[in-house]
């Protein structure tokens, strides 16, 4: 195995493999200095940047930072490998990977041409001796279009998962905060809930209610109850309306273990859920058959005790191996959820934003961004603002819209309903384009490029009037029985 050194100022730096040398070159953040694997000094960081920068692409393929025989990701991303995309940027080193990325002859057909190619670590290689700004402009070059009933990714547009948590899963309270979301022009990448209670019977309650919700108002969009993939496979067994499969995942076989998955399972929950044919038919005559939505998160590897001395930057970008193996719809990381043993501040948070959002992009998978911190962590909404702001410019496809801000079942902060329909405005960004012709439609938005809400003498559109002194439409009831949304 390699050794890889750097010399500064007459002092050698040498890094025994390259594990060790993705790890050393991370910048600073909590979780790999709680690991051991963090660099012992600004000097140090460095020194294995500068040599990190030397290393050729090729060598990614040759040195595993988790062997083979051990570990069933690794072995995804060695035998999925496609030599025929890396063949174009088989000669370049990881310094020059970053160059090549950032030229002007580099656009985003160029890189769609050689994603496969890419293997996770050598996307978090050159993650590792980017600037910030770096990080937008590659990412932003690519553009990774998903469809189920909206299509996701395109240019000039941004998404959000409506996010409508209960802490009690009261159908009552899940309605007004679903309301509210789409009064502000939420909810075009998915309605999304987590369940409070979490079993088959709940999962397929909170099904029921936001298909007819979705039915009710023709709304263009997809459902989905973020529970374990075993009790989704289980509510489609018992003939819930199932629009997309979640699961949370990490870049390691233990650590996916330890969220009580394998890659097998991933596959048979995938084949269930396209088998429903729940999609959108599109004018070009094909079904939207995209139909997994993953979480990731730095540190997760770590907390599962399955990092192998790895970094968690590399582990996150590994995570994206297992994602775009199944061609998903949605795939974002929750970066500060974990909490600060992991991303201590603002400064490392939206550092890790950035470069999960580049990483994701640059292997081909339609990213977002939960931008969040815990109440413990050292980071507060102003951060959140910079983190939304720039992801923007990159390019990300989606962000979590909850009521404000303030997730009251899982107790941490998020982006809101406002803080959506904020960066779509100042950066002139749109909704998905099925979703914004609803808008239009059920007079919420105005017609025209700027996302703007429509005053109503009411308070609120005409549609919409009468649900302010209903309950939530429960499972089976008098609901008009629309058709499925389709998009046009």
């Amino acid at each position: 195995m390699a050794s890889y050194s750097h010399t500064i100022d007459g002092t050698r730096h040498v890094f025994d493999d390259l594990r060790t040398l993705l790890a050393r070159a991370t910048p600073e953040r909590s979780g790999d200095r709680l690991a051991g694997v963090a660099a012992a000094s600004a000097e140090q960081r460095a020194a294995a940047q500068m040599a990190l920068a030397d290393v050729p692409l090729r060598q990614f393929l040759d040195e595993a930072v988790i062997p083979y025989e051990r570990d069933d990701v690794t072995r995804l991303i060695v035998d999925t490998h496609d030599r025929e995309a890396f063949a174009p940027i088989a000669h370049l080193t990881v310094g020059s990977f970053r160059e090549w990325l950032l030229s002007d002859e580099v656009d985003g057909e160029g890189l769609a041409r050689v994603c496969a190619g890419i293997t996770p670590e050598m996307a978090a290689a050159v993650a590792k001796i980017m600037r910030a700004q770096d990080l937008v402009l590659a990412a932003r070059k690519v553009r990774v279009v998903t469809r189920f009933r909206t299509t996701l990714g395109l240019e000039g547009r941004m998404a959000t998962r409506l996010q409508p948590n209960h802490p009690t899963d009261d159908l009552a309270g899940i309605a007004a905060s679903v309301l509210d979301g789409l009064l502000y022009g939420s909810g075009d990448a998915v309605i999304g809930i987590n369940p409070a209670l979490d079993n088959v019977a709940q999962v397929v309650r909170l099904l029921e209610m936001l298909d007819a919700v979705i039915r009710r108002y023709d709304v263009p969009t997809q459902a989905c109850v973020l529970t374990h993939v075993t009790n989704t496979l289980q509510a489609i067994e018992r003939g819930a309306p199932v629009d997309l499969v979640f699961q949370s995942i990490g870049g390691t076989q233990g650590t996916n273990e330890s969220f009580g998955v394998s890659l097998a399972l991933l596959r048979e929950a995938h084949d269930a859920a396209r088998s429903l044919r729940r999609g959108a038919t599109f004018a070009d005559g094909r079904v939207g058959d995209h139909v997994m939505y993953f979480e990731t998160g730095q540190g997760s590897a770590l907390s599962a005790n399955a990092s192998h001395g790895c970094d968690q930057q590399t582990l996150e970008a590994r995570a994206y191996a297992v994602a775009r193996h199944f061609a998903p719809l949605l795939v974002n990381s929750v970066v500060g959820f974990i909490g600060p043993e992991y991303l201590y501040d603002g400064k490392q948070i939206t550092r890790a934003g950035l470069e999960d959002h580049f990483c994701g992009k640059l292997l081909g998978l339609p990213m977002g961004v939960d931008i969040c911190y815990t109440n413990h962590a050292n980071a507060d909404g102003d951060d959140m603002d910079v983190l939304l702001t720039v992801l923007g410019a990159a390019g990300c496809s989606f962000i979590m819209g909850v009521p404000g801000a303030d997730d009251v079942m899982l107790n941490y902060q998020s982006t809101s309903f406002h803080d959506a329909l904020y960066v779509r405005r100042v950066l002139g960004l749109r909704p998905a384009p099925e979703f914004d012709a609803w808008l239009e439609r059920m007079a919420i938005f105005a017609p025209g490029e700027r996302a703007r809400l429509i005053e109503h003498a009411a308070g609120v559109p005409p549609a919409f009037a009468r649900t302010l002194h209903t309950a939530a439409p429960e499972p089976g009831s008098a609901a008009p029985a629309a058709r499925p949304p389709h998009a046009s």
